[in-house]
Parts: structure tokens; sequence; C-alpha cells
């Protein structure tokens, strides 16, 4: 019998003011063609970096990640530290040289232009660091003074790759690890994050800018002139975490509940940092919906493949042509979410029709908690209020649609 999977969506509304938070080559927001219309895109990419750096702001230092380039460094620094701080007291050249040579059996070689870069970026928990200093076993000095052969013997047994196999922090769990070289040191990512679309048409304009010098008392003119691109926009954001390859990742059930609950605050509080000190365009979301499905992820961007023209406001009508895909997929596939949480700050007898009653965000991350809790204790979503399966018979059924919601009597 396989493990039961479980989905744990988020599909937000929100705006931005004018704004240039993810920009090409050549300084313009980046933007995408969907249904035949211009929109305003951000990145996965930007996104989910976004998210990590907000995690982690939110870890112990010690249980953060990295990536970078820098590992030999970092080891580097790790191995010259003094033992009672955790490293092994070499002198520099020694540290470098036993660095280097526990980086041999990840398959981790110098930049062709960089001697002190990895030529590709490696994602690790700074733990893991300490782990591989723990292999040593004290004999630090020892190793390093081997000649080149009986050294890299001597790595070889100490079980390197295992170490960075294992022992994962949050963030690589989530976001998971690729090493093309290397495919023992995959993580498959438990999150997956969609690009950032405008739910409708967008133009881009230009912020003709100058700066003052405040010293020029000879003439009127400008110190500097410039111009910045900028749009604003109204983005359906979408992002699906799947719980069963989080608790593969994890295995312990109190670090894969706190990942996951903490993963979908920090996705929605985030926001890429781009020209912000230009534009200070951070916003919070007009609408967050978090669906459980046991099934399969399903992008609710079909909503918007006709771009919303805003007659009554950019936010209600997309939010309204969300709640409307989210049932008709339920309707025509018989996909229905197990359970629906949400919160917004709009009004209509739609959105609680398909949302379910709207709670305050701390009180959804609560919830969630609890729901997560359960399905990692028995494999279940105990049904309640707000919208859920048990609503909307599958179309398999042959049975109508419901029209009405489990809604919150309290």
């Amino acid at each position: 019998m396989t493990d039961p999977t479980l989905f744990v969506e988020v599909h937000i509304l929100q705006s931005l003011p004018p704004s240039n938070v993810n920009r090409d080559d050549s300084g313009t927001p980046k933007q995408a063609l969907y249904g035949g219309a211009r929109r305003a895109r951000v990145s996965s990419q930007a996104w989910k970096r976004a998210t990590r750096m907000h995690f982690a702001a939110g870890s112990p230092e010690a249980d953060r990640a990295t990536r970078t380039k820098r590992i030999g460094g970092l080891l580097t620094a790790r191995l010259a530290q003094p033992a009672s701080e955790g490293g092994a007291g070499l002198a520099k050249e020694h540290a470098e040289r036993l660095a280097a040579a526990l980086l041999v059996p990840l398959g981790i070689t110098p930049s062709a232009t960089k001697a002190e870069q990895s030529a590709y970026l490696l994602f690790f928990g700074k733990r893991q660091l300490d782990g591989l200093i723990a292999l040593l076993n004290g004999r630090g000095a020892e190793l390093a003074t081997l000649p080149d052969k009986d050294l890299k013997d001597e790595i070889a047994s100490l079980g390197v790759v295992g170490t960075l196999s294992s022992g994962h922090p949050a963030e690589v769990a989530l976001f998971g690890r690729m090493v093309a070289d290397l495919p023992a040191l995959n993580v498959d990512a438990a999150v997956q994050v969609a690009h950032a679309l405008s739910t409708h048409t967008v133009r881009t304009e230009f912020d003709y800018f100058t700066a003052v010098d405040d010293e020029n008392t000879v003439d009127s003119g400008a110190g500097m002139i410039g111009t910045v691109e900028f749009n604003s926009s109204t983005l359906y954001r979408y992002a699906v975490l799947g719980m069963h390859q989080l608790r593969e990742n994890l295995t312990a059930s109190d670090a894969v509940l706190d990942a996951a609950v903490r993963f979908v605050d920090s996705f929605t509080r985030s926001m890429p940092a781009g020209h912000q000190n230009s534009f200070a365009h951070r916003t919070v979301p007009r609408l967050i919906a978090v669906t459980l499905r046991t099934d399969q992820p399903v992008n609710l961007v079909s909503a918007f493949e006709e771009p919303v023209t805003g007659a009554s406001g950019l936010v209600a009508e997309s939010a309204v042509r969300l709640a409307g895909e989210l049932d008709a997929v339920g309707t025509s596939w018989g996909s229905t979410p197990v359970r629906t949480l949400s919160t917004y700050v709009l009004q209509g007898d739609k959105l609680a029709d398909s949302f379910g009653t709207s709670l305050p965000f701390p009180k959804l991350l609560d919830t969630l908690r609890e729901l997560l809790d359960g399905w990692l204790a028995n494999g279940q979503i105990p049904t309640g209020p707000g919208r859920h399966s048990a609503d909307v018979p599958s179309a398999r059924d042959g049975s109508a649609p419901a029209t009405a919601t489990t809604r919150d009597a309290s």
C-alpha cells in the first residue's frame, strides 16, 4: 500500500502599485503573453527566493541553509576554528588542503575563472558542515599531513556524500537540490511555485526622474537624469506543497509540520525586493485560499485566460473569477479540495460559497496546523467548517453538483 498523498495549495490575489519587482536584462518588468494578452509576470525563481529569505529569517542561524559557490571557503574557515568552537584548530594551509580533500567525493571542482569558488552553486545546511567536521573524529591535524594518496583514501572511507545526503534543513527539504554531477546529492523539492501573472492586461510605463546636486548653486540643471520602467498589477500567485514529499525529506513529524505551516506563511507574506526603495511596493494579499487535495494539484490560472477588465475593480472581479474556476474544476472533473481555508477582505456571497468563511490569517495558519498534524498522525484530513469535498459530489457519481457550502457557525 502506497503512502497517502496530500497537496497543500496556496492561491493568492495580490495588487501591486507602480513597481518593478522583477526585471529582465534590459530593466523592463518581466512580462508574458497569456490568453493572447500581455501580462505582468514575476518569475517563480524571484518569489521562491523571497519566500526562502523570509522563511530563513524565522529560523535559528544554525538551522539555516545557504546556496553558494563558496563551500570550500566556508569549510576551510570551520576547520581553522578552535576545537572548542566546533572546528578542528588547523593552520590555514592545512585547513585549505583538508577542505579541498573533503569536497572531492562530492565532485565539486574549482571554477575555471575563480579558483576560490566551485564550478556551481551548492545548496546545503549549515549543520551539514558540522557533520563534515564531525566525520574527522578529532583527526583533522593528522589527516591534513598525510600524503595525497593516503589522504584521498582516508577521506573516501568517511562517508562524506552520506553526510550531505541526510539531515537536511527545512529549506533544502522544501525547495530541493539538484547536483548534475552527483545524483546521490539530489533532493526532490516538496514545493512548486508558478510564475505570478496579472489577471488583466498591463502596459509598461516610464518614470522620468532627476536627481538634484545639493551643492550646485550655479545653475538649475539636474545632477542626474534617468528613467525606470514600471507597471501596476493584480497578480494571481500559486504554489503547491507536497506533504508526502516533505515528510520523506525531513522524516520527523514535528519538523514537517513546522516547515509546512511556515512555508505557507512565508509564501503569503514575502515580496521580491526589486526597486523597493524607489516604489515601496510591499502590499499584503487581498485573498488567500489554501486548498488541501489528495488527488493532484490544480493551478486555477485558467480563470484569467480571458483578461479581467476591472469594471467593478480588478481584485473584486478577479476573486469572483477565481471562485468560479474553483467550483468549475470540482464540477467538471470531480476534483474538489478536501478542505479549503481562506482569508479575504472582499465582500460577496459568491466568495463565501466557494472559499468558505474568511478567517483571520493567524487563525488560518492555526487551523492548517491542526489539519496537517492530524494527517501526519493518521493519514486523514477531517471534514469541518469551510468548503470541502463532501460538499460537492464528484461528477463521476452522476449526481448534481452541490450549491451550498458548510459554514462556520461561530
